[in-house]
């Protein structure tokens, strides 16, 4: 009864994670060249650990730095920039 249970809300967890990112609607978000330089050097240096180069860039949020590395870099983004 107790993995009924954990498995349940480890379920709903995930449904409402999915739900959660599914529903948020993608906004460009401009860096200044200088916000950039950083991100691109500091990806080579560690990789996807956004919350250490989001701590480099004062203002800044983990999530914002991934969202912008993403747009920049995914296929289906890249798409809808050619055709702006």
């Amino acid at each position: 009864m107790c993995s009924e249970t954990m498995d349940q809300k480890q379920t709903e967890a995930t449904i409402s994670e999915s739900e959660e990112v599914s529903s948020i609607e993608w906004e460009f978000i401009n860096m200044s060249e200088q916000e950039e330089d950083l991100i691109y050097r500091m990806y080579r240096l560690v990789g996807e650990r956004w919350d250490l180069i989001a701590g480099r860039l004062p203002g800044r949020k983990p999530e914002e730095i991934e969202r912008f590395w993403i747009m920049r870099h995914h296929e289906a983004f890249a798409k809808k920039r050619k055709t702006a």
